[in-house]
């Protein structure tokens, strides 16, 4: 889907939606709407198209009808089928029609329809014995502007498969944490009482964030980041505005809830005279019951120094478990090399020495190594110092000087003391 465009329907893609309609027709799936309906839906109701060198080569056109939506059309010009153009157009279409106020998305289709690869991939369900599937829309209207005031959204799908290796903390955190709260149901059935509360920990840049975004984009949920810093501004002070923050959120139905560097609000206790961080930790240890009893909920704690927060933050009763984030393995390391090198390089580097090289590197590390790289050949082919073959981007040659030139965040002292870490405080 590289350098495709999803935009809005406008008057003049009228001969491409009847190109579409008509490659449909072709491909003898009779659409289920007529012409005119799907005509008078992209100028009446609601319709995004993919654009690729100024040529529309998809559409997704959808109308609501009370509390329920319905796909009226999805096409893609056959040349561009099965890259992923659909789901992106599904998604687009569900994001403009999402302030209406959903509460489902449906479609029908023709029997004949075999591929429905986009549908299932954006979480519409097969119903039994009809070809017909429907799709929950995960924020209803009465919960839009709640989440819009506490700075919280709905993360895109598929974050949680975009997360390269690292197939040991994937694995723990969906059958702990994802795996429970999806179904809930059934894991009460099994005496499973779904997690409330957990705390990551791990060396900085490691992938705690990109974790928990993950979490609620697997499941679907409301994603709430709690700033401290930004509440220490507010005329209550930071203790109140912190306790006023999880009152507004238990107006969610669903909601991960996450903060970052939490040492900065629950640090040891102790000292005289008291700190003025001390109010705030007993505010925070008072808070986090009262959401444990809240269901559909998930408090997502991220630390970089796991012993500077206070014991009774950890105790058990207050987080279900204490899962460590390490450094990314080579698996990781070589999703992440391959999210940051431009697609026309990418043949042309040595991954697997990128790989190697960067060994006790932070996520964080590798994308300033990438762009560093990126920076010096732009650099080179716009200011050749001397006569030079025409320069296309990167090579493996600009990546390992700028592995050489990059200092690994995390030193081999803070390494060992993570692994002590998990060994004395992870619970997993």
């Amino acid at each position: 889907m590289t350098n495709v465009r999803i935009r809005d329907f406008h008057p003049d893609d009228i001969d491409s939606i009847l190109r579409l309609w008509e490659d449909m027709r072709r491909a003898q799936t009779e659409p289920v709407y007529s012409l005119p309906e799907v005509l008078a839906s992209c100028q009446q109701d609601h319709a995004v198209v993919a654009v690729l060198d100024d040529v529309v080569i998809g559409a997704a056109v959808g109308r609501a009808a009370h509390a329920q939506g319905w796909i009226v059309f999805l096409s893609t010009a056959p040349a561009y089928q099965r890259q992923g153009v659909g789901g992106a157009l599904l998604a687009a279409l569900e994001k403009r029609m999402a302030p209406l106020g959903l509460s489902k998305l449906s479609v029908l289709l023709p029997e004949t329809t075999v591929p429905v690869d986009a549908f299932s991939e954006q979480g519409f369900e097969t119903k039994k014995n009809l070809l017909y599937l429907e799709r929950r829309i995960p924020v209803q209207r009465n919960e839009l502007s709640a989440l819009s005031e506490l700075g919280g959204r709905v993360l895109p799908r598929g974050l949680w498969t975009a997360i390269g290796g690292m197939q040991k903390e994937k694995e723990l955190l969906e059958r702990r944490l994802v795996m429970p709260l999806a179904n809930s149901d059934l894991a009460e059935q099994f005496g499973v009482v779904p997690p409330s509360a957990v705390v990551l920990f791990g060396p900085p840049g490691t992938g705690k964030t990109t974790f928990a975004r993950a979490i609620a984009s697997r499941l679907e949920w409301s994603f709430v980041e709690v700033f401290p810093s930004r509440l220490a501004s507010d005329p209550a002070g930071l203790a109140g505005a912190l306790r006023e923050t999880f009152t507004k959120i238990a107006d969610l139905e669903h909601a991960v809830v996450f903060i970052d560097e939490v040492e900065e609000i629950a640090v040891q206790r102790g000292g005289e005279p008291p700190s003025a961080m001390q109010g705030v930790t007993n505010e925070l240890l008072k808070i986090i019951p009262t959401f444990r009893d809240q269901p559909n909920r998930l408090l997502v704690c991220a630390t970089n120094f796991i012993r500077s927060l206070d014991t009774a933050f950890l105790r058990h009763g207050r987080f279900d478990y204490v899962i460590p984030i390490g450094l990314p393995d080579e698996d990781a390391r070589e999703s992440i090399w391959a999210r940051y090198i431009p697609a026309q390089a990418l043949a042309g580097i040595d991954l697997g020495a990128l790989v190697e090289r960067t060994e006790g590197f932070s996520p964080a590390d590798i994308e300033y190594a990438a762009r560093k790289a990126s920076q010096s050949a732009l650099e080179k082919a716009l200011y050749p110092e001397r006569e030079l073959a025409a320069i296309s981007g990167p090579s493996t040659a600009d990546y390992l000087a700028a592995i050489g030139a990059t200092r690994a965040t995390v030193s081999a002292e803070v390494a060992q003391a993570f692994l002590e870490d998990i060994e004395s405080i992870a619970r997993l």
